[in-house]
């Protein structure tokens, strides 16, 4: 009897989708940041919060689970993203503790734009990705140079118009999150994303 060697099967990768968790801190986090962005509240411990909690270390959280589900793309987006909110906060909150400086409207605008830039660069990768992903990342871009236009210019109606614009970018995040989770649950089409082919 002559014994053929076996190769073990590779083990299953049992975990879940981290998407939807980074989408919806991602989203949830951008639309409340922008409300205060289109004039409707001032800056607050709210916004500083979620920035930390949920924007920053969730996103963190869901780019380390990518990484450990071999994408590259959510690796990326979701931890880069998760630092972007936790060093926002760190701009606004280290003068207030006398650690730094506040950074001057040129550094801000420095700031948003080479995080604009960044933005653009992941955009070509959601081509080969969805639909909803390609609008969220579209948006993103348009709106961090919303931002800079008005750091740069000191222009209020336009940050206004880019807290709206921000609102909508945020709103697509969180139907792309949630449409993955629904989706997902029902094993079927319940909010389309419009899938690349």
């Amino acid at each position: 009897m002559t014994l053929i060697p076996t190769t073990p099967a590779p083990p299953q990768d049992t975990t879940a989708n981290p998407a939807p968790l980074g989408l919806c801190a991602f989203g949830l986090t951008t639309v409340l940041l922008n409300i205060h962005n289109a004039g409707f509240y001032e800056m607050n411990s709210m916004i500083l919060a979620m920035g930390i909690f949920y924007g920053g270390l969730a996103q963190v959280i869901a780019g380390i689970i990518e990484a450990k589900k071999n994408n590259t793309f959510g690796l990326t987006a979701f931890t880069s993203y998760g630092f972007f909110w936790l060093s926002l906060v760190g701009l606004l909150v280290m003068p207030k503790l006398g650690w730094a400086a506040p950074a001057s409207k040129e550094a801000m605008a420095a700031y948003l734009g080479i995080w604009g830039v960044f933005t653009f660069c992941l955009f070509f990768g959601t081509l080969r990705l969805n639909r909803a992903l390609q609008f969220v990342f579209a948006s993103l871009t348009v709106l961090f140079f919303l931002l800079v236009a008005a750091r740069v210019t000191g222009n209020e109606s336009l940050e206004h118009f880019a807290g709206y614009e921000g609102i909508v970018c945020g709103a697509s995040a969180i139907y792309t999150g949630i449409a993955n989770v629904l989706n997902e649950v029902y094993k079927k089409t319940v909010l389309p994303i419009g899938p690349v082919n």
